[in-house]
């Protein structure tokens, strides 16, 4: 139906003579862009006589939010004249696509064209931040936003404080959310939701509470990331207890996420049975996140009979995300079945799946560098190498023995790769290379850490002493003297 009013719309802008008009073409463009005709927003686009900033941007933008990001820029380029919603369409285009370092050359770019600076393009710089771990860059940016007077409206102080989070520096966050002198619900669940990946899970509980106590209503990403606190912590009974409150005193249904949650919360003490239950109880079926969680958790305690059935249910909904194959070949690994981890390799292979190749990133003084295992493309690659080497025969000295529990290779250039050239350690190597003694290294990873990398980490942690703070895929570490603030338990 819609569509067809939209070609009624079209018919009687072409019969009344409108189209020449350069605010009817745009809202025709406009139009056509919101029903995915990008061919026909084109069109209308190749014919205008005269194009203003509107006519590109809506351009841009349509091609961005259907995904030609490359399309989007080419338009870009062709622009005679941009104005800052032109530049934040295409940097948001980049973020919104994950392509984080485009965003920041394109950053560059405006700001040696002396472009101002608004909260649009401010926000999303902060998030692209935030994707890299580029916590200086970020920095700099909540400075200018300050310096200039940019107002700081509630999403602008949420994306700061999702920064600060997702860069590894609570106490900044801490510091922009106490500053604030309204907070709304997003600001609440951003702060409580980046103590709950920290691991902190007594301090998002308690900061919850005072929510409560400043009568801000909760909704259900309030209890997805305080649940998210208490699988992140072990905090079992808590877990329980907010599960049923949420439902009990605030009337909010628990979503899929909830029972993911709590699913994660029992597998992870072992509970395999009540978990299993649990889903068993959902009144909609469960998906690939909900019986995930249980897969992780039959890995971690070693339950290969329902690891293997909740594995193949996971691969059946998700057949093209490599990290279920991994999962349950690991699980067969560890039992000794390693018949059934070739197949499962060959199933990959016959339904064409790539594994995720793990990459880690670390900034250091406002540039980002990326690496990835056995990688030799850093200028610097052999005095990196060096560096590692060194830190491992440091750490061997004080008890480090490699952990392969995690080494099943379902593709043979894996075996390239061996365990003490994976990503983060090279990151790490990089951090002590060129950092100054003391200083925070804060790494970010695509992927979950291995057990090897973890263990490598804490006694590199002992014996350089320095904090390391590692964000990977499920949350933060924070490396100290020998010890991880998840307490091994991740």
């Amino acid at each position: 139906m819609l569509i067809e009013v939209g070609k009624q719309v079209h018919a009687h802008v072409v019969k009344f003579g409108f189209e020449s008009d350069g605010f009817s073409q745009n809202n025709l463009i406009y139009m056509y862009v919101n029903f995915q005709s990008l061919e026909k927003a084109r069109r209308v686009f190749d014919k205008m006589q005269v194009r203003d900033v509107v006519s590109w941007t809506s351009l841009i933008t349509g091609y961005s939010q259907w995904g030609f990001v490359d399309e989007a820029f080419e338009v870009f380029e062709l622009m005679p004249e941009r104005n800052s919603v032109s530049w934040n369409a295409m940097i948001a285009a980049y973020v919104q696509s994950n392509q984080f370092h485009e965003a920041f050359a394109l950053f560059d770019r405006m700001r040696a064209e002396k472009v101002a600076l608004d909260k649009f393009v401010a926000a999303s710089m902060l998030s692209a931040c935030t994707g890299l771990g580029a916590l200086e860059q970020g920095k700099w940016i909540h400075g200018y936003i300050e310096k200039s007077g940019i107002e700081l409206d509630s999403k602008l102080a949420t994306t700061i404080i999702d920064m600060y989070c997702k860069c590894g520096c609570l106490e900044k966050a801490f510091e922009v959310f106490n500053g604030l002198s309204h907070k709304g619900i997003s600001s609440w669940n951003c702060m409580i939701g980046g103590l709950a990946m920290h691991g902190k899970g007594e301090a998002a509980i308690q900061l919850f509470k005072e929510m409560e106590k400043e009568k801000v209503a909760p909704d259900n990403i309030t209890f997805v990331n305080v649940l998210s606190a208490c699988a992140h912590s072990g905090l079992v009974e808590e877990g329980r207890y907010y599960f049923n409150y949420m439902v009990e005193v605030h009337g909010i249904e628990h979503t899929t996420e909830h029972f993911g949650c709590m699913v994660d919360i029992l597998g992870r003490s072992g509970m395999l049975e009540e978990a299993r239950e649990l889903i068993n109880e959902m009144p909609t079926s469960p998906d690939a996140g909900v019986l995930g969680a249980l897969l992780g958790a039959c890995k971690i305690h070693k339950n290969i009979e329902l690891g293997e059935e909740i594995g193949k249910r996971v691969i059946e909904l998700e057949p093209n995300n490599s990290g279920r194959y991994v999962l349950l070949a690991n699980l067969y690994a560890n039992a000794g079945r390693f018949e059934e981890v070739a197949n499962v390799r060959k199933l990959m292979n016959d339904r064409g799946v790539k594994k995720v190749a793990g990459f880690s990133m670390i900034e250091l003084d406002g540039v980002v560098n990326e690496f990835i295992a056995g990688g030799n493309s850093h200028p610097q690659a052999q005095d990196i190498y060096k560096q590692v080497d060194e830190m491992l025969h440091r750490i061997r000295c004080v008890g480090y023995v490699p952990d392969t529990s995690e080494g099943v290779s379902l593709h043979e250039e894996d075996k390239e790769n061996p365990l003490y050239y994976h990503s983060e350690k090279l990151a790490i190597g990089f951090g002590l290379l060129k950092s100054k003694a003391g200083e925070t290294l804060r790494i970010s990873k695509n992927l979950r850490v291995c057990k090897d990398c973890h263990l490598a980490t804490k006694l590199i942690s002992k014996v350089y002493e320095r904090e390391i703070i590692v964000r990977d895929r499920n949350r933060f570490h924070h490396f100290k003297n020998g010890e991880c603030s998840c307490k091994d338990y991740w």
